[in-house]
């Protein structure tokens, strides 16, 4: 049976339109589970990632709003604290979800670190865009206290931006090893890890945002995973999406692949990332990338639909 890592997007919990309660997420994550554990059962050993965007918002503005009582965190904190509550959420879903179907199978999340470079060009050009929208008064005041970065955004006010620096090393990437080779499903890497810098090797946290689909890849790659799924809202990756000649895609090589992304075929702010990480996958070694939506999950396994990405 296969080692799969599944890439689930942070809007697969908090949807969009929703408050993020907690009763939406479990619900969310119940309509997901479902191709999960079909995987689970026929045998297959899964190491879920996630997104943590939405999540890491809602903990900011808290955290803002509240700074008048009790102590704000720094940004690597708050992602500590979404990735455990994001996993006990999942694990706990899933579990019960277990236990309806008969599935006698252990789900363990790991809190997972990512180390990042201090000599990454994106800490020089801080792009992605966090918390809450700001006044320009407002903004102007924590720029004067904190020296904190922020961009216009579409005149809805000025957020917050950080770096979004590439991940190089998965922390526990030998725990999650051990877990997985001993037939445990693991839930880890969420928002991309914990952004950490190395220092004669203690570890320090640091204000950055990861692209959670460059970290599951990197960490597909690095317990040498049979399958890396990067799941998302489309069954099929397409060229010239939302045109009258929009074309699906089964499979495209690394070269076209290269060659769309020049083209600007695939948005950064959208699926640019997750062709990418698929590129970064297999340039590691990796074997079989596949792009889908969860529900088409099973039918990709098999070579039905989604989009394989081939060197």
């Amino acid at each position: 049976m296969s080692k799969i890592v599944l890439a689930i997007g942070g809007n697969a919990i908090i949807k969009e339109g929703q408050k993020g309660t907690i009763e939406e997420q479990i619900q969310n994550l119940l309509e997901s589970s479902e191709p999960v554990l079909d995987l689970m059962e026929q045998g297959h050993t899964v190491v879920i990632t996630h997104g943590n965007g939405p999540q890491v918002g809602n903990t900011l503005i808290r955290g803002e709003m509240a700074k008048s009582v009790i102590p704000e965190y720094p940004l690597d904190v708050y992602g500590a604290e979404t990735q455990c509550n994001i996993g006990y959420l999942i694990q706990q879903t899933f579990k019960n979800k277990m236990v309806e179907r008969n599935i006698n199978k252990t789900i363990a999340t790991v809190v997972t670190q990512s180390i990042v470079s201090k000599e990454d060009p994106a800490f020089e050009n801080p792009t992605k865009p966090i918390g809450p929208f700001f006044s320009k008064e407002e903004m102007e005041k924590i720029v004067a206290e904190r020296g904190l970065t922020f961009v216009e955004d579409a005149g809805r006010g000025y957020r917050r931006v950080v770096p979004s620096p590439k991940p190089i090393k998965i922390v526990e990437k030998e725990a999650i090893e051990t877990l997985v080779d001993n037939g445990i499903s693991v839930i880890s890497t969420g928002g991309g890890g914990i952004p950490v810098i190395e220092n004669d090797g203690k570890l320090e946290g640091i204000e950055a945002v990861i692209d959670k689909d460059f970290a599951s890849a990197l960490l597909a790659a690095e317990i040498k995973a049979d399958f890396l799924f990067i799941l998302t809202g489309v069954e099929q990756v397409a060229i010239n999406f939302g045109k009258p000649d929009q074309q699906n895609l089964s499979e495209m090589t690394v070269e076209e692949a290269l060659r769309y992304l020049d083209e600007g075929q695939f948005p950064k702010g959208s699926m640019g990332p997750k062709i990418e990480a698929a590129i970064m996958f297999l340039e590691k070694g990796g074997k079989n990338v596949v792009i889908t939506s969860i529900d088409k999950l099973q039918d990709a396994l098999e070579g039905k639909t989604g989009t394989r990405i081939v060197k």
